[in-house]
């Protein structure tokens, strides 16, 4: 059965209100927001003991910016950075850590070169036994579309390393999904939900920042979306991963609840 999460980074609040927010809520996981983490003065190992008294799995840390096809010096320093985040997700007891495309100048439009700096990334993480998801963002320098995403995870070929869906990034660039529909399940390691106005002519980066929706409340088409991951057969974590200014305002507990609400509806829709 799917774990059903939401991302602290949906809520308002503390911390551990957010955790508490999301258990009563009914989830089964959560993503755990790296600022959350830094502001909320706690250890991430008492974070991770936290969530386990909850009945929450921590199903990702997120998120590790800019990793892919930079210059030597800069790659030292991300895996350096990598190294620290592995320990960190390794402390709160998740085994998944979520890595964005880059959207550095110095990163190189190379995806032989990018496929190196993952396959390096999830080397560090399988010594640790844990593992690395890649996301395409949509306002990614060089890799904005999972269809690169995807083929940039296959050239690195490593069991530690897969892609990260999520639907905003896809559905807000208008991307086909029928590509999306061949990858195979296993090779998903995660999947983000989320939906938002209508986002042709706008920037992608300020609406995802700031106007994202629960699926559901916006005008993508999720539904497409969730047919194409269906002919995949991935079995993995289903998670809401709303940047929202009403969200951000909004009391922590009912945000969650209604998240909560809006995932099962998308989900009955598909029985």
């Amino acid at each position: 059965m799917t774990t059903e999460a939401m991302a602290t980074l949906c809520l308002s609040g503390e911390l551990t209100n957010k955790l508490e927010a999301i258990a009563r809520a009914g989830f089964e996981g959560v993503e755990i927001f790296v600022d959350d983490l830094q502001s909320s003065g706690l250890s991430p190992r008492a974070v991770g003991d936290r969530c386990r008294e909850l009945g929450l799995t921590v199903v990702a840390l997120q998120p590790f910016r800019d990793v892919e096809a930079l210059p030597p010096e800069l790659q030292r320093k991300m895996l350096d950075e990598a190294r620290r985040h592995l320990d960190t997700l390794a402390d709160l007891g998740g085994d998944f850590l979520l890595a964005c495309s880059s959207t550095r100048e110095e990163a190189a439009n190379d995806h032989g070169r990018a496929a190196e700096t993952l396959r390096e990334l999830a080397e560090l993480a399988a010594e640790r036994e844990l593992r690395v998801g890649f996301e395409a963002l949509a306002w990614g320098r060089h890799v904005f579309d999972y269809r690169d995403a995807w083929e940039i995870v296959r050239q690195a070929d490593h069991p530690a390393l897969s892609i990260v869906l999520d639907s905003y990034h896809i559905l807000a660039r208008e991307l086909e999904l029928e590509t999306l529909a061949t990858i195979p399940g296993d090779r998903i390691g995660l999947v983000q939900l989320a939906d938002s106005p209508w986002p042709r002519g706008q920037d992608l980066q300020a609406l995802s920042r700031h106007r994202r929706a629960f699926p559901g409340d916006g005008e993508l088409p999720i539904e497409r979306f969730m047919t194409a991951l269906e002919r995949t057969g991935y079995q993995g974590p289903l998670s809401l991963e709303i940047f929202s200014d009403s969200l951000g305002v909004m009391p922590t507990g009912m945000a969650a609840l209604q998240g909560k609400h809006a995932l099962e509806s998308l989900l009955a829709s598909r029985t």
